[in-house]
């Protein structure tokens, strides 16, 4: 997958409520045959009203349940609906014959009747189409061949795709070498920030040693079903080495031990008009972004309305747009367990709204872009009220407000306001847990261009800006009552003279070929850039590759992908990235890739 994906999904139009097959056969071949049966009634003697069950439809019907081709109860059926038809046919030409020939020159017997000719030819003719006809429609609704797949069968597709990576992590050798793991301390913590308490640093990441030739394998198996014209289903698997929303790769080794699976998607789509398309429970991105945002492996929760409509004076413009309500995280039911007065609930939410064109300029042209709102709501760390933990508590009142999840980049806060045993101040232990000082209010800006360059090849360009329109420096240093804890600059202090942050983001990618190769020898090259500051978005939903994940990073990447075959390539990625403020933070990966889809 390159490092720049995109959303373009799509549900089924048209609903309604169909006959039974066999019903539908029957009633349909009924038609047909009676059709045919006074076609062929129709022949050059004077036929004998007591000799119409061997005519030559009877015989047909007869001649297709001795094949197989009718199934017994529905050709006997047909059969004797058909010899009831006849009679009556017959009987109706016996007596019009009767009414309006008396006087025929060719002295008819009781009991005849007179007919016009039909030559065996059109007979012939007739016959072949219409039973080509029954035949087609039986086989469509599958009671023609009783053993052939049932129907529901054909409503069901199975997709997939599996990667196997080699990927190699190259720290500079100036790195710093005391970048604290924030994320790992809220997960083993809290951790102790009184240096008279505690005797042991706080998790650090690596940043010097490099991690060579990591064997990692990505792996997804989805079934989905067209459960009727308007509504679908699905439910996918996927690897992953934890339960990280960013990424379902899974890295190879650990004893040559089993791996995980995890449930990646199970949804339900409905489409109740042409034009809009609704889901709702855990499915893939709804909305045209990059992920500089949003890594390509992250899914959704919630609901989310998507519309999509060819404008009716240009057939060549498309809008669309996605509005979605996503959960991000509720607090425990049960906070705190150990107290018999429990915390309020406390829900995080993203709230996403978008709207765009398509237009197709010409055959070689075609643009794309889309303007993007994203309320990230009550993700904002909070200081908690006075807690005595010296006194026995185990909690602090804002515990819930630390991140499920983040990677790296965005300022942080201590959440904890730890009350002072006062026969002992210094040496109070103070347990923290650290949470994000922005607020995220996101302005997304996507742009995409199709076109023909060089040789008449596949050129697309895509551009990406975000800006957070709720960065407030000064709230953040207030909001943390001056607990900040990163992003200063290089001389050491942690006032907010030192403090170093921004709100911008941007992203250029330039790719030549066939942007998703799948035949044999489709091929592309890409070179990109992307400039992130640290808090120009949430750290914890966007590619975890780019600088392995997060924000307060710039730098490029070069790719490319070759199809070996139908449905497999090469793929090859270089990525350079260092820190935009900070100490020194420079990481290089190589990945190479084999992929696969089914």
């Amino acid at each position: 997958m390159s490092p720049v994906t995109h959303s373009d999904r799509r549900a089924p139009a048209g609903s309604g409520i169909s006959q039974p097959p066999q019903a539908a056969g029957i009633k349909l071949a009924t038609a047909t045959l009676a059709s045919l049966l006074a076609l062929l009634g129709s022949t050059p003697v004077l036929a004998q009203a007591s000799t119409p069950a061997e005519s030559a439809m009877v015989r047909l019907i007869r001649g297709l349940i001795d094949s197989g081709a009718l199934a017994r109860d529905v050709g006997e059926a047909l059969l004797a609906q058909a010899q009831t038809e006849a009679i009556a046919a017959q009987q109706a030409q016996r007596q019009a014959s009767t009414a309006s020939a008396p006087q025929a020159s060719t002295r008819a017997q009781a009991g005849d009747v007179r007919v016009p000719y039909v030559p065996q030819t059109v007979r012939d003719q007739i016959r072949d189409e219409i039973k080509g006809e029954v035949m087609a429609q039986a086989r469509a609704e599958g009671w023609a061949a009783p053993n052939e797949t049932p129907e529901w069968t054909k409503r069901i597709r199975v997709e997939g795709d599996l990667r196997v990576r080699n990927e190699s992590r190259l720290f500079s050798g100036s790195n710093s070498n005391i970048q604290t793991d924030w994320a790992k301390l809220n997960d083993d913590g809290p951790y102790d920030v009184n240096p008279n308490t505690s005797l042991s640093l706080p998790p650090l990441m690596n940043t010097r040693k490099d991690r060579d030739n990591l064997f990692r394998i990505r792996a997804r198996l989805g079934i989905f079903a067209e459960l009727s014209e308007r509504t679908l289903a699905g439910v996918r698997i996927a690897t992953g080495s934890d339960d990280s929303p960013v990424s379902t790769t899974q890295t190879l080794g650990g004893g040559l031990g089993k791996k995980e699976i995890w449930l990646d998607q199970a949804w339900l789509s409905h489409r109740p008009v042409d034009w809009l398309t609704l889901v709702g429970g855990r499915f893939g991105n709804p909305f045209f972004s990059t992920d500089t945002l949003f890594s390509g492996d992250l899914n959704f929760d919630g609901i989310a309305a998507k519309f999509d409509k060819t404008l009716a004076a240009n057939k060549d413009v498309e809008l669309f747009g996605t509005v979605g309500v996503i959960p991000l995280e509720y607090s425990s039911d049960s906070f705190p367990s150990t107290s018999q007065d429990k915390g309020k609930s406390e829900n995080k939410w993203l709230f996403g709204v978008q709207m765009g064109a398509a237009w197709k300029v010409n055959a070689d042209n075609q643009l794309r872009g889309a303007l993007a709102y994203y309320n990230f709501s009550n993700i904002t760390g909070k200081v908690s009220d006075p807690c005595a933990l010296y006194a026995g508590a185990d909690h602090c009142s804002s515990d819930w407000s630390r991140p499920a999840f983040m990677q790296k980049g965005n300022t942080l806060m201590l959440l904890r306001d730890i009350a002072l045993d006062p026969t002992d101040p210094a040496n109070t232990p103070m347990p923290q847990y650290v949470g994000l000082a922005s607020k995220f209010r996101l302005l997304d800006l996507n742009f995409r261009w199709d076109t023909k360059a060089v040789g008449n090849t596949s050129l697309r360009v895509d551009a990406n800006y975000i800006r957070n329109l709720a960065y407030d420096e000064d709230g953040m240093w207030r909001r943390a009552r001056g607990g900040i804890v990163n992003n200063f600059g290089g001389s050491g202090g942690t006032s907010q003279a030192d403090f170093e942050s921004g709100a911008n983001a941007y992203m250029l990618q330039a790719t030549y070929g066939t942007a998703s190769p799948s035949n044999r020898g489709d091929w592309n090259v890409l070179a990109g850039y992307k400039y992130i500051e640290p808090d120009a978005l949430p750290d914890g939903y966007n590619d975890s590759s780019f600088h392995l994940g997060g924000t307060n990073a710039r730098g490029y990447y070069l790719g490319g992908s070759y199809a070996i075959d139908k449905n497999a390539w090469f793929t090859g990625r270089w990525i350079s990235s260092k820190e935009i403020y900070g100490p020194p933070l420079s990481i290089d990966l190589l990945q190479l890739e084999f992929n696969a889809r089914l």
